[in-house]
């Protein structure tokens, strides 16, 4: 069973009085008044009884009792079907909201299919316009899609915070694998954002166009402000996206270094010790022609040229920065 989270009339920019959805299209037929109904998660049967009072076309409910993939814009007759989609994000963890709105001459109907931040502050806002609130259903069409581009921008500046300390990490120190992963998730999130927020462009642009008998055409700069937010939104998301990728390359980079660094010490002490290997093997060959051995200091003078050679080669490395 769903909720009906408000359900008003309105007129001359004010609101008249609460209603029950049942009397809903009674004052929707009056001139000059409008019906605002916001109900959450709607079930077949109360949807019916909206077709029945507004003249909802079929098609429309129909849509309203599926899941869609993105956000879109529906046109029956003189009426509009809206596919909205509001970010949640808990725990980390990111997921959509869906909404439906249903727009017409006399109403606004909004179904929301989750638990999203509440459209209640829409309505404290518009009631506290009332200049614009006077113009009816399509300033409260304008505002909800306002706030729905408006959820964008918390989400997508918290995952933009994340990056930014994931990159100091990995400029600070090693890349780990936890870093890795987080970032993967934190990119893949900025995707779904961007995938759900590019359609709103649509949406607002065809708004812009359609003439419909509840849009006044004064009210497109406002549709308009719509569609800048959201390109201002996708502009940031590919910001955000870019910092993510570039931050996984540096970090690769980083440690690649690191590892160039540690092969290089490898390779200057393999080299430092292959010297007094390779006087140690030649005075492992079975020669009876060594005069050196006879000598009476034969073996200080060996342990004096490896010391030397071995220093030579440390003070090298060491000045060519390998050590």
């Amino acid at each position: 069973m769903g909720r009906v989270v408000a359900s008003a009339v309105y007129s001359a920019g004010r609101k008249v009085t609460n209603i029950s959805i049942d009397e809903g299209s009674e004052w929707a037929r009056k001139p000059g008044h409008f019906v605002w109904i916001g109900l959450e998660e709607p079930n077949a049967e109360e949807l019916a009884n909206l077709q029945r009072q507004f003249n909802l076309h079929e098609l429309a409910i129909e849509d309203a009792l599926e899941k869609h993939s993105r956000p879109k814009l529906e046109t029956f007759g003189d009426a509009l079907f809206i596919v909205t989609y509001s970010p949640v994000r808990h725990e980390g963890k990111l997921e959509f909201i869906e909404t439906h709105i249903f727009a017409g001459n006399g109403y606004i109907i909004t179904c929301r299919n989750g638990h999203s931040k509440s459209y209640a502050l829409v309505r404290q806002r518009c009631e506290a316009r009332p200049l614009l609130l006077e113009h009816g259903e399509d300033f409260v069409l304008y505002a909800l899609l306002d706030f729905v581009t408006e959820n964008y921008q918390p989400v997508s500046e918290a995952i933009h915070g994340e990056i930014e300390e994931l990159e100091q990490s990995v400029l600070g120190g090693s890349l780990q694998e936890d870093d890795i992963r987080r970032l993967h998730s934190l990119r893949r999130d900025i995707l779904r954002l961007r995938r759900y927020v590019a359609p709103m462009l649509e949406v607002s642009e065809e708004l812009q166009r359609l003439s419909f008998p509840f849009i006044d055409k004064n009210m497109r700069p406002y549709f308009r402000d719509v569609q800048i937010h959201v390109t201002r939104q996708m502009e940031d998301l590919v910001g955000i996206r870019d910092i993510a990728s570039q931050t996984i390359e540096i970090g690769m980079l980083l440690e690649s270094s690191r590892q160039s660094i540690v092969q290089r010490k490898f390779a200057a002490w393999a080299a430092i010790l292959a010297f007094p290997t390779a006087i140690a093997g030649i005075y492992g060959m079975n020669f009876q022609n060594m005069p050196e051995l006879a000598w009476q200091y034969g073996y200080f003078g060996v342990l004096g040229v490896i010391g030397l050679g071995c220093a030579g080669l440390y003070a090298s490395f060491k000045k060519s920065g390998w050590l």
